[in-house]
């Protein structure tokens, strides 16, 4: 009777986020934060006009086009692609342009187009002692600025509120000084990102060189690898977008913003070196963890050798003297047991003082 051969299983393949047999210009929503409706938070402002407004119905946002006023346009919510398209679509975006609006896997970026530019880069905050990293999408126009993000809550309030009153230049400005605000806004909240982490590796640090072992010290430092790996993820790329949209020549970037590109790239420079810092700093915590806990297992080691060194010799003195031999001139002794205890007790006192002389104890 034939038996049938098994087949062997196949190991299983980690797909990509892309690899979904999508052609090129496909809007389709990759990350996690799903959302009901999309929110949109308008404001339309000059150096004497301000108007803000919050709505759900995607068209009221094709009034602003024509605007001579700047109108700044934030997305809240990018699940629901078919208003993604319909904003794209009306703003003219290039179907890749509307694909990576909604591709949270995408790394920060920068594409040059005629009537716009396109940035991609990451928000970074912490939520309940949590990282979390939020893909946001900026396209800058001649009058008007959109801001994309996954879900609502950002680092923009400062922003808003020198928009609203009126603080600063940017009421007085172009679109692209709002470009630079939001930017400059992401960046110096990785500033307070930066802190945040450096003051969880100091009290790690601490924690390291207690007495009290904690047994969950080693899931602690592997998250602070994957912070840390998760901000420099976002902070490189965006050095590399900076220093390109410095250097472009383009009619919608005014030459006194540029001053204030050049600013903001010291500033992400600023940025990647207290990562790359704290990144050397957390990849040695679990080298500096190691190397405690060998010091300590070294002392315990030290203290079990010791007392053994300290025994051997009374061992051998108990086991000469313990063997069942008549010939033995010492065992007919009087006073044999306590010669034998006095000089094991000799033996000891005089191991003792000759390990804490040679600073053993």
């Amino acid at each position: 009777m034939a038996t049938k051969r098994r087949k062997k299983p196949q190991p299983t393949k980690i797909q990509p986020k892309r690899a979904r047999n999508l052609s090129p210009g496909t809007v389709a929503y990759t990350g996690k934060k799903t959302t009901t409706v999309t929110e949109l938070d308008i404001i339309d402002y000059s150096k004497e006009h301000y108007h803000r407004f919050e709505t759900n119905n995607i068209e009221e946002a094709f009034n602003y086009e024509d605007s001579t006023n700047i109108t700044w346009i934030n997305v809240n919510g990018l699940s629901n692609t078919e208003d993604i398209i319909s904003l794209g679509t009306h703003f003219e975006l290039h179907p890749l342009i509307q694909e990576d609006i909604v591709s949270t896997y995408q790394r920060p970026k920068i594409d040059e187009y005629e009537e716009y530019l396109f940035i991609i880069f990451k928000m970074l905050h912490y939520d309940d002692e949590k990282l979390t990293n939020e893909h946001i999408s900026l396209v800058m126009g001649k009058d008007y600025v959109l801001t994309f993000q996954e879900a609502e809550g950002d680092v923009f309030g400062d922003l808003r509120e020198r928009l609203e009153h009126g603080k600063g230049r940017i009421r007085g400005v172009g679109a692209d000084y709002l470009m630079f605000a939001i930017l400059d806004a992401v960046v110096d909240n990785y500033f307070t990102v930066i802190e945040f982490l450096s003051n969880k590796v100091e009290l790690l640090e601490d924690k390291l060189f207690t007495e009290k072992e904690d047994p969950n010290i080693t899931e602690e430092i592997q998250e602070l690898k994957k912070e840390i790996l998760k901000i420099r993820k976002a902070v490189v790329p965006l050095r590399e977008v900076i220093n390109r949209l410095e250097k472009i020549e383009s009619p919608l970037i005014e030459e006194r913003t540029n001053k204030y590109i050049r600013d903001l790239y010291d500033h992400i420079i600023q940025v990647n070196e207290s990562v790359e810092i704290y990144r050397e700093m957390i990849w040695g915590l679990m080298d500096m963890y190691m190397t405690t806990i060998s010091n300590k297992m070294n002392e315990v080691m030290k203290v079990l050798t010791i007392m053994a060194s300290i025994f051997i010799p009374l061992t051998f003195l108990a086991g000469i003297y313990g063997m069942n031999f008549d010939n033995m001139p010492e065992l007919h002794f009087k006073y044999s047991y306590y010669y034998l205890l006095g000089v094991m007790v000799v033996v000891f006192f005089g191991m003792i003082w000759y390990f804490k002389r040679k600073k053993w104890l």
